[in-house]
This record gives structure tokens, C-alpha cells and sequence, in this order.
């Protein structure tokens, strides 16, 4: 059966701060008005503004430390997943929620009261559990006292962080997702693995993949923790998909194609859907001077413990040339921009015959089941007499939903669900403002964080609701 689904993440979504014992890496990040270069601030976190996020008298505004308010909505918003008719529901943990410092031998309860709340409404409700053990936020307690992810150590804490989670709510969960976007450590490295930019230089590459390397390490030693444990459901790995075409024939622009979509889109899930590095890794890492030191220990890992599942984020496709031209912007990520594709305001291009190419270049890798874990239309909505019109978010849907089923119907892929991002409103983790909205929920909140965050129903919603009653038997 496929599965219609929607999806929230703890830093952009829940808030509740205040209720929080310790900072994690995403309460640190300000929300700065859009220009040409806020985006790229918002992502390069030095010490110096993280220690400046710290000072009580700060005037910036930090919008993960309230996101659109989950923690007190969390009850009237899963009654709206539930009348929207969702099949799957993607949400992540926030690991200080559960262990503040992260190294807590015992978790805080108010958190796990918070998450019981969510676990036990989607069992009740039949909605099926695609869990996020973590996106996108380390506890900072764990970043400046052991440097994260470059620290083997980290390792550790996060499995004391999973073995609590398999033992409260192990049974629950249909789908495990370790780390989301895990290639975005490379490409994003704060965002991805919580690693720290130096003041004055840019992010070391041995620090990047010894970060990405123990995340590799601890997501096998989870897999092989569940299965001593008799977990249940699916492991999967999560990359960031961007649909690569060269700009020209040229067969340096395709060559260019081929290396960049080999370090930025395929190492990672090469390494946890195959069990080893690919060779492709191997010159890459003597030109940049990386040295890992893996164990063999680490080898029989990766090969004994690989996922079941692959999934990805998509949301627009990028272009690649070895010459100068027109740039624009993408998830997480700055591509060349494409003449045959219209965008967002946000100069996100809109391709979804791109998905289709997606979906059939991830099957036809790794062979097995695929899940569209995000994918959605990053706008900005107007909320009058208490509606929302998105017209803009439905074309996009219907556009990219036909898409799918071509690779479903007509190519054979194996595609098991698909999950709309930031199905109630959240803020952005691209940008830091909740301006560009994803939900089909119009949640009323601004930038700085004024409003009434109440929800409302968008136009999108009634949509999203009777495509899924009209398809629930696919």
C-alpha cells in the first residue's frame, strides 16, 4: 500500500524552550532579514555567535527556541493530521527535550510525557510512525565540551540517546530515520553534523568526514542495537536529492556533473546502503588531504549493519558547468539556474518531471524500497478572513503527485510513500523566517515571532485531504 503522509521536525516545529534544560545547535541560529547574504550567515556559526546566542540581553531573535509553537499545539495539531487523513506521519525527537546536556544517565520527563502524547495518538489513530531520531540539532552541551560528531565519543552518547528511545517507544515506530539529509554534513556541515565554522577560515575537510564518518559508525551500532533489542520496523538512510543536468553537451559539464553528484548526493547513502566506502572516495580523500582513521571494527560494521530502506528529500533540480553563469538558489545548496524552468520566489526551480528522474536514478542504485521523506512548495501565504488561498502549493502538489505515480505505474519503481514537508507550518531551517511556509496549516506567526499562532486550514489542505481519500487503496 502507498503511503500519503506529512512531516514536522522538533527545531522548527515544537518551541517550548523555556522547558528545556540545554541549548542544542539550532537554538543558536538568528533569524536575520532576508538579503543576499542572510542565508549563508544563518548556516556558517562561528563560536563567537554562538556565544553571543548565549547572552541574556541579545536583541536577535532566535525563532527555533519557539518554532510554530508544537509544544502547546501539540494536541489540536495532531487532530488536524487526523482529519487531513494522513497515512504516515514523519516527526523527529529533540534530543535536549530527552537529555539536555546529552549525557544524562536518566531523561527529562517532562519530554518524554510530550512525545507519549504523539506516540500514543498516531498508534491509536492507525497513523503509521516514520521517526526522525535526529535532524538537524546536537545538544551544544556535546559540541563544546567534546567537539560533536569529530569526537568518536559522540557515538556513545547518541546510542545511550537511541537505546532510551527503543525501550520507551521502540514498538511504535514503522519507520527508523538515524540522521536526516545525512550528505548535507558535507555541503551544510552545521546544519549536518553540528560542527562549528572557525572564525576567520573555512570548514576543515578532515573535521567534515571524521564528523560524517562517526555518524556513519553510530547509525550501523543503532541498527545492530535494535536488532539485540527486537526492535521492530524499517531502517532507512536520508540524502538530500538534487537532480543534476549539465547546462551544456559538453563532456567537461557532464564529467563535472558526474563528480559533483557523486561527493554532494551519493557517498553518504553509498556508505549506508552498501556497507562500505566507495571507491570514488578514495581519490577525492588523497586530493583533500583527509586521513580517517577507520577501524576494522568500523569496516564489519558498515557491512554487517546496512539500512533497509532508502529515502530523500526533493525539492528542486540543479544545473552543473564548468563555465561562469547565472546562479540561483536551491535547498540548502547554490546551483545554475536552468532557462527551462520557472521558481520559487526563493529561486528554488520548479521540476517535477525531475522527482520522476529522481525516484527512478535512487531505485535503480540501490534496489530496494524508496520514500519521499520531503518534498513540498516553499511560499509565502496571506491569511484573510481567516483563509488561505495556495493555489501556487496545489499545482505544485498535483504536478509533482503525477510524477510519482508515472514512476510508480510506468517505471516500476519501488515507492512505498511520499511525505509533504512541513505539513503544518514551521520555520525554515534554510532561511530562519517564517515567511516561506510549507504547510497546508497556515500557522499565524511572522519572522520575529509576533502573531497568535493559531492554525488555520489553507486551501491546500481541503486538496491534500480528498487526493488522499481518492487514493488510500493505491
Amino acid at each position: 500500500m502507498f503511503l500519503w503522509g506529512g512531516a514536522t521536525a522538533a527545531s522548527q516545529y515544537e518551541g517550548g524552550f523555556s522547558v528545556k534544560e540545554g541549548m542544542d545547535t539550532q537554538d543558536c541560529r538568528p533569524y536575520l532579514p532576508r538579503n543576499n547574504n542572510a542565508t549563508v550567515q544563518t548556516r556558517l556559526l562561528t563560536k563567537k555567535v554562538i556565544e553571543e546566542s548565549k547572552q541574556e540581553k541579545n536583541e536577535l531573535y532566535y525563532p527555533f527556541r519557539v518554532g510554530t509553537k508544537g509544544y502547546e499545539h501539540v494536541k489540536e495539531d495532531l487532530e488536524l493530521l487526523k482529519e487531513l487523513g494522513i497515512q504516515v506521519y514523519r516527526f523527529s525527537l529533540s534530543w535536549t527535550r530527552l537529555f539536555p546536556k546529552g549525557i544524562e544517565n536518566e531523561p527529562n520527563q517532562e519530554g518524554v510525557h510530550y512525545y507519549d502524547q504523539i506516540f500514543d495518538f498516531c498508534n491509536k489513530n492507525k497513523i503509521k510512525i516514520f521517526l526522525t531520531m535526529n535532524h538537524y540539532a546536537v545538544p551544544l552541551y556535546l559540541v563544546e565540551q567534546y567537539g560533536g560528531w569529530t569526537n568518536r565519543d559522540m557515538v556513545q552518547y547518541y546510542l545511550n540517546f537511541a537505546e532510551f528511545v527503543f525501550k520507551r517507544w521502540g514498538q511504535s515506530v514503522d519507520y527508523w530515520l538515524p540522521f536526516n539529509e545525512i550528505n548535507a554534513g558535507f555541503f551544510s556541515p552545521y546544519n549536518g553534523t553540528g560542527l562549528i565554522k572557525p572564525d576567520k577560515e573555512d570548514y576543515s575537510t578532515q573535521k567534515v568526514f571524521e564528523s560524517l564518518h562517526h555518524q556513519f559508525v553510530a547509525n550501523a551500532k543503532t541498527i545492530q542495537l535494535a536488532k539485540k533489542l527486537n526492535v521492530p520496523g524499517k531502517f532507512g538512510a536520508m540524502i538530500s536529492c538534487f537532480c543534476y543536468y549539465p547546462l551544456t553537451p559538453k563532456p567537461e559539464d557532464n564529467f563535472k556533473l558526474v563528480k559533483e553528484e557523486q561527493i554532494n548526493q551519493w557517498f553518504c547513502s553509498d556508505v549506508l546502503m552498501r556497507g562500505k566506502y566507495p571507491y570514488y572516495m578514495e581519490s577525492f580523500f588523497k586530493n583533500h588531504e583527509v586521513d580517517l582513521k577507520i577501524t576494522e571494527e568500523d569496516t564489519q560494521l558498515l557491512s554487517n549493519y546496512p539500512c533497509d530502506f532508502i529515502s530523500f528529500s526533493y525539492y528542486s533540480s540543479s544545473v552543473v558547468t564548468t563555465e561562469e553563469a547565472e546562479k540561483t538558489a536551491g535547498n540548502l545548496v547554490v546551483t545554475t539556474k536552468n532557462p527551462y524552468l520557472e521558481a520559487s520566489e526563493w529561486g528554488w526551480q520548479i521540476d517535477p518531471i525531475g522527482l520522476r528522474t529522481t525516484l527512478n536514478k535512487v531505485y535503480d542504485r540501490y534496489n530496494c524500497p524508496v520514500i519521499i521523506s520531503e518534498n513540498g512548495f516553499g511560499a509565502k501565504d496571506t491569511l484573510e478572513n481567516n483563509q488561505v488561498h495556495d493555489p501556487y502549493r496545489i499545482d505544485y502538489f498535483d504536478s509533482h503527485f503525477k510524477e510519482i505515480m508515472k514512476a510508480k505505474e510506468l517505471d516500476n519503481v519501488d515507492v512505498g510513500a511520499y511525505i509533504a514537508w512541513g505539513i503544518i507550518d514551521i520555520v525554515s531551517a534554510g532561511s530562519c523566517e517564517m515567511d516561506k511556509r510549507y504547510g497546508v496549516v497556515y500557522v499565524d506567526g511572522d519572522n520575529e515571532g509576533n502573531g497568535t499562532y493559531k492554525r488555520y486550514k489553507k486551501d491546500s489542505f481541503y486538496w491534500y485531504q480528498k487526493f488522499i481519500q481518492s487514493h488510500n487503496k493505491m
